[in-house]
């Protein structure tokens, strides 16, 4: 998720839609990659890094998850900027004195500006910085998680699962594709939309391609093979924002997740899942959306609702059959300093 870099100051918040325009994602990251070869002059080494993410943001929520799925806390740290932000960065507002306690700055642009002085494109997370020099390294969200799964393997927990397995990288690949382009992007063309015709276009797609993805769901538990993979974690970041930011705040209204019975119990069993619903902060995801995105809502009131319990019901979705783990086990609870606080989760309704 991006913050636009801005030299006043100022707070220049809200600047999402281009009236008459259709929302362009810009895809221009630091594609230097962390390998177990150190191709790229950054070879994976355990504690040299720092994970830096948002819990508001459906990207680097991404990174949590399969951080934790495969037990790379003690590999790589994390920090967590708060949910809201002003034009110039994510903020490290939620540690004691603003600072992150790692890596001493205040904002996460001092980490790219220490690597790129004068750096000009959008200060994204996740990012994952060089503790040592506390110069950004990749903010490439996509390729980030597929190297946490193949380049950092020396150093996954016993028993983490493999979310990328070589069998099924070319259905995986096909997949997230177009998860990416009709749905985790689709939400964003429909809610940055500068114009009637380019919205009514995003909607169509988004919702034909959930409707295609319900179908495939009513038939096997996961989206690929019999286990949880990439595609699954890509998927449900965006399902779990969908009903607390999506579906009014996007104009995603056509249906509810709450209304769509296949990929609601699809969610719930991903959310029940260890490393999936404890990373989800839903008063961080709100605030964000609801107080950042001031075009859209001007007066940044946020929503008290949706009641956010229904997540914790039965799904039944074992009677698929699947293995979540494969071969491996699931996580053991997060750290106490990563817990997210209960009055922010599912079982702290209600939140007022």
């Amino acid at each position: 998720m991006t913050t636009s870099p801005d030299t006043t100051g100022q707070d220049t918040t809200g600047a999402y839609v281009t009236a008459g325009q259709e929302f362009t994602r810009d895809t221009n990251y630091i594609t230097t990659r962390i390998t177990a070869d150190g191709r790229d002059g950054y070879p994976v080494e355990p504690g040299r890094y720092r994970l830096v993410v948002s819990r508001a943001c459906p990207w680097a929520n991404r990174a949590s998850i399969v951080r934790r799925l495969l037990g790379l806390e003690d590999a790589l740290s994390l920090g967590v900027c708060g949910p809201t932000h002003d034009r110039r960065s994510w903020t490290f507002d939620l540690d004691p004195g603003g600072v992150d306690p790692v890596l001493g700055i205040p904002r996460l642009q001092d980490a790219y500006l220490a690597r790129f002085p004068g750096y000009e494109r959008g200060i994204t997370v996740p990012a994952i910085v060089d503790v040592a020099t506390g110069q950004v390294v990749t903010n490439d969200y996509a390729q980030m998680t597929l190297d946490l799964s193949t380049q950092w393997r020396a150093h996954h927990r016993e028993g983490a699962p493999d979310l990328y397995p070589e069998a099924l990288r070319p259905e995986i690949d096909e997949i997230v594709t177009v998860l990416f382009r009709d749905v985790n992007n689709g939400v964003y063309r429909c809610g940055f939309a500068g114009n009637q015709t380019s919205y009514e276009r995003a909607f169509a797609r988004l919702f034909r391609r959930l409707d295609e993805l319900s179908e495939r769901l009513a038939r096997q538990r996961y989206l690929v093979g019999d286990t949880i993979t990439e595609a699954d974690v890509r998927f449900f970041t965006t399902l779990a924002r969908f009903d607390a930011v999506y579906h009014g705040h996007f104009k995603c209204n056509r249906s509810k997740l709450t209304e769509m019975p296949v990929l609601w119990a699809y969610a719930r069993d991903l959310f029940q899942t260890p490393g999936f619903g404890d990373t989800i902060d839903f008063d961080h995801i709100k605030r964000h959306y609801y107080v950042v995105q001031t075009d859209l809502n001007p007066t940044r009131i946020v929503p008290v609702g949706p009641d956010p319990s229904g997540w914790l019901t039965p799904h039944g979705r074992e009677a698929l059959g699947g293995r979540p783990f494969g071969d491996g086990t699931p996580p053991g609870p997060p750290r106490q300093a990563e817990v997210v606080p209960v009055e922010h989760s599912a079982a702290g309704w209600p939140a007022a």
